[in-house]
């Protein structure tokens, strides 16, 4: 296993010898990490939780008890998944083929959920792959996501909408002076917004 020192693994947890494993990172009860999945530094995986092969996640990421997380997901840096949140992986899902027999896995083709950095997944959300979260957007607790979410949106529901902006710390943002501009009442951060989309103003 590629896991270099300061890595704790609990006892109970099942994690392949061909994941790697960013120093600093930690796997806690009965969570499985399978094969060819690469997690950064200092990640947490937490009680139950799965990582599916291949998936990717950077350095900073915490995945919350019984979250899921199947391949071929991406996560960026910082990337927040609460718990029992579920990033789905097949399109038309079935468990046998037309004429009755078992699906394999040559017969489906694997689409993944990205996520952007500092995004933060509610719990019991669920993520409808093929789908991108853009960086430091929040989706909220028992959201489906089944579009594209941009950076630094508030969605919600079912099927997810936006239903407001949300800065770097999480918070949301407030009115600013005028319609287009936006403030974090944490940080003091100035957003714009154009055309549907928000950047952060460079100072």
């Amino acid at each position: 296993m590629g896991s270099p020192a300061g890595v704790r693994i609990v006892d109970s947890a099942d994690v392949s010898p061909e994941a790697t494993i960013g120093s600093g990172s930690s796997i806690w009860h009965l969570a499985q990490v399978r094969e060819g999945a690469r997690l950064g530094e200092n990640c947490i995986i937490g009680r139950g939780a799965y990582v599916g092969t291949g998936v990717e996640m950077g350095d900073n990421c915490k995945v919350q008890n019984y979250a899921l997380v199947y391949e071929p997901a991406k996560l960026a840096d910082g990337v927040f998944i609460g718990p029992a949140v579920v990033l789905t992986n097949d399109t038309y899902p079935r468990a046998i083929n037309a004429d009755g027999t078992i699906k394999s896995a040559h017969d489906w083709e694997p689409v993944g959920v990205t996520i952007e950095r500092g995004a933060a997944i509610g719990a019991r959300s669920t993520c409808v792959a093929p789908v991108t979260i853009g960086a430091w957007a929040t989706v909220a607790a028992g959201a489906v996501v089944v579009k594209d979410v941009p950076a630094y949106a508030l969605v919600a529901g079912v099927p997810a909408r936006r239903i407001g902006w949300v800065g770097e710390s999480g918070v949301p943002l407030a009115a600013g002076d005028d319609d287009k501009t936006w403030v974090c009442p944490t940080t003091g951060d100035r957003y714009i917004e154009t055309d549907g989309t928000l950047s952060k103003e460079i100072a």
